[in-house]
C-alpha cells in the first residue's frame, strides 16, 4: 500500500490518485462516468440489455487502466465513525485533529544535566572549569521551586521543566556530576560550554495551540497515534473500514477441516477462502465469510443473502462461461448493474464488476476461481477500490524497477503480471527472476514471489536485461517504497 500522505491544513484532501504503473490517465476518478448504484424501474428492454451484457459473447475486454478507473470511480468513500485510539491504527482520519494546547506544554530538558544561563558558563574548559552552586533539583515529573538566579545551576532530568531564566542544559557528561555538602545541594564544575544555548525543548515547538496536528485524510500510523495521544484524544474520528462479504463457490471445494476428502481424492481445499480473507484484512477490511456455495442457483441465492448489511461483496469463481457458472445469473436476479466483464489481464481475465441493487447498491468484485488469478485480480483491480472506500487517497501499489534475469513471454493485447523473486544487483538496483511455471493454478508461484512483474502487451518476448516495474507483494514494501509513475 500503500506511505501515508499527511494533510497539514484544513483544505480537503486530494482526490484518489490515479498515478500507477499502468500508464493510467491523470484525470480524476470522479470525472469518469459510471453507472449509478441506484436501481431504476426495470423494463423488458433493460432486462434484455442486462442479459446481453453478461452473455459470454458480449465481453467488454477492458484494458487494465480502463478497468481500474471504472472500479475506483464507482465506489463511494464510507462514512466516519468514532473509534477508541487503540483501535484506530492504520485507519484514515476523517476530520482535522487540532491541538487543544501547546506541545510540549512547558520548556523542558532534552538531557540529564544542569540548567544554566549560557553567559554564566563562558570560557568553561577542562583546564579552567566554571563552578556554580546547585540551587534546585528537578526530577522528571517535578517542577522548579523558583526562577534560576544568575551564576547558579539547577540539576534537571530529561523531560523535566527548566526553571525560568535558564537558556541551556549542560549535559552531565560535561560536568563533574555535581556534589552534595551536608544538607546543601552542593556545587557543580562545568568543563565544556558547547551545550550553551542547547538541549531545551521549547514550549510549543512541536505543536502550537489551535494548529492542525494531523490533517484529515492522513493514515493513523504509529507516530500519528502517538501525536493523538499526546493531545488527550481517547477516541478518533476515522473513515469506517469496509465490511466485505466473501463467498467462494464450487462443488469440488471443502474447508481445511475436511482434508480427509482431499486425501481420498474427492475434493480440494478452498484455498481462495483463506488467501482472499488475508488479502482483505491486509487492505484494512473487516470480513464476513459466507462460506462455500455449491454450483447451484439455489445455493448461491441463499449464500448471497448473507451479504445484506455489508459494504462490498467479493466472490470467487462462477463468473466464466462454464455450464455451472451461475454467479452472474443469480446476481442478475438481485438487480445487479454489471459495469463490465472481462479484462485484458493475465492471469485473471474473467473478472467482473458491478453494483448489486437488491443488496443496497454495494459494489461486487467477481474474481476468477483459479487461485493465482484470484489473488492477482484482487491486488490489481479490487484493492484500490476498497482502499478508496476506506478513505485512502494513495490507492495504487508501489513499484520498483528490476532488470530481467531471463527472457519473459509477452502477449499482444494482454498486460501480464508475472510472479518473480527480487535480488539486489550489487549496484543499488534489483534483478528479477520468475518463480518457475506461471500457470494460474500454481499457487506456490505466489507464495515464493517477492512481487508481480508488469509485462506490457506486445508481440514477442521481453528480453533478458530489460528494465520493468515490479509491484512488491509484501505489505512492508508497499509502505516503504514510494509510488512511481511509468
Amino acid at each position: 500500500m500503500p506511505g501515508a500522505s499527511r494533510h497539514t491544513n484544513s483544505s480537503p484532501p486530494s482526490r484518489p490518485s490515479t498515478t500507477s504503473p499502468f500508464r493510467w490517465s491523470a484525470r480524476s476518478a470522479t470525472q469518469i462516468s459510471c453507472s449509478s448504484t441506484s436501481t431504476p424501474p426495470e423494463t423488458s428492454k433493460s432486462r434484455d440489455e442486462r442479459r446481453m451484457r453478461i452473455d459470454a459473447r458480449k465481453a467488454d475486454w477492458l484494458n487494465v487502466r480502463e478497468a481500474v478507473e471504472r472500479v475506483v470511480a464507482a465506489v463511494p468513500e464510507l462514512d466516519s465513525e468514532e473509534k477508541p485510539i487503540r483501535e484506530a491504527a492504520r485507519r484514515v482520519l476523517a476530520t482535522d485533529l487540532v491541538a487543544p494546547v501547546d506541545v510540549p506544554r512547558w520548556t523542558n530538558s532534552a538531557m540529564d544535566g544542569f540548567a544554566v544561563r549560557s553567559r554564566d558558563v563562558e570560557g568553561a574548559s577542562a583546564e579552567a572549569p566554571v563552578e556554580l552552586p546547585v540551587v534546585d533539583d528537578i526530577p522528571a515529573g517535578g517542577f522548579p521551586r523558583s526562577a534560576l538566579p544568575a551564576r547558579a545551576a539547577a540539576r534537571v532530568m530529561t523531560g523535566a521543566p527548566v526553571p525560568e531564566g535558564a537558556d541551556s542544559v549542560i549535559r552531565v557528561e560535561h560536568t563533574d556530576g555535581g556534589s552534595d555538602v551536608g544538607n546543601q545541594r552542593g556545587r557543580v564544575r562545568i568543563f565544556d560550554r558547547q551545550d550553551a544555548g542547547r538541549n531545551l525543548r521549547k514550549r510549543g515547538e512541536d505543536l502550537r495551540e489551535g494548529s492542525i496536528a494531523i490533517g484529515r485524510g492522513s493514515i493513523m500510523t504509529p507516530g500519528a497515534i502517538g501525536v493523538a495521544a499526546s493531545l488527550g484524544r481517547a477516541t478518533l474520528p476515522v473513515v469506517r473500514a469496509p465490511l466485505v462479504a466473501l463467498l467462494t463457490s464450487g462443488d469440488e471445494l471443502v474447508e481445511v477441516d475436511r482434508f480427509e476428502e482431499v486425501i481420498a481424492g474427492r475434493k480440494i481445499v478452498s484455498s481462495n477462502s483463506y488467501t482472499l480473507r488475508t488479502q482483505l484484512e491486509d487492505a484494512g477490511c473487516s470480513v464476513r465469510y459466507l462460506g462455500i456455495a455449491a454450483d447451484t442457483k439455489e445455493s448461491l441465492r441463499e449464500a448471497l443473502q448473507g451479504a445484506r448489511g455489508c459494504d462490498a461483496l467479493v466472490t470467487s469463481a462462477g463468473i466464466s462461461v462454464g455450464e455451472h457458472d451461475h454467479v452472474k445469473t443469480v446476481l442478475e436476479e438481485l438487480q445487479t448493474d454489471f459495469h463490465f466483464w472481462r479484462v485484458r489481464i493475465r492471469p485473471g481475465s474473467p473478472f467482473a464488476f458491478g453494483t448489486v441493487g437488491d443488496l443496497g447498491g454495494i459494489p461486487w468484485f467477481g474474481l476468477p476461481g483459479n487461485p493465482v488469478s484470484s489473488m492477482v485480480t484482487f491486488e490489481i483491480l479490487a484493492r484500490p477500490a476498497l482502499l478508496r472506500m476506506a478513505g485512502h487517497t494513495n490507492l495504487f501499489p508501489a513499484t520498483v524497477r528490476a532488470h530481467l534475469e531471463q527472457d519473459v513471454a509477452a502477449q499482444q493485447g494482454l498486460t501480464q503480471f508475472v510472479r518473480v523473486q527480487l535480488t539486489p544487483d550489487g549496484e543499488g538496483g534489483w534483478t528479477a527472476r520468475t518463480t518457475g511455471p506461471q500457470g494460474s493454478g500454481i499457487l506456490r508461484s505466489l507464495a515464493e514471489a517477492d512481487g508481480l512483474l508488469i509485462v506490457p502487451d506486445q508481440e514477442g518476448p521481453v528480453p533478458a536485461g530489460a528494465n520493468l516495474p515490479v509491484i512488491p507483494l509484501d505489505p512492508t514494501w508497499r509502505m516503504l517504497i514510494p509510488n512511481v509513475s511509468y
